[in-house]
């Protein structure tokens, strides 16, 4: 697997989901949940990298970046202006 042009660090990341809350105590909404599969699916990403033959971090992507896709899916259907907002903020699609 290739690894993602963009990575962001863990400080960038918890502006991003900071920017992305929709009250103080959100940690639950599916942009945050997005922000937090980002980090993590990047993170994965570089270990895939340097460890090809983890098949079992290899699933995990797997699951992550389809619940991800998932996750966008749901906000474009119910939310296109906060889809586009979560997009741009997380750099994802050009």
């Amino acid at each position: 697997m290739k690894a993602k042009k963009q990575q962001h660090t863990t400080v960038e990341l918890a502006e991003i989901k900071t920017s992305l809350k929709q009250h103080e105590t959100d940690v639950g909404s599916a942009p945050v949940q997005i922000a937090a599969l980002t980090a993590r699916i990047l993170h994965l990403t570089g270990h895939m990298g340097s460890n090809r033959n983890d098949k079992h971090s290899r699933r995990g992507l797997i699951g992550m970046v389809s619940k991800r896709r998932k996750l966008l899916k749901y906000i474009k259907r119910t939310d296109p202006e906060l889809h586009g907002k979560t997009l741009a903020s997380l750099g994802l699609r050009k």
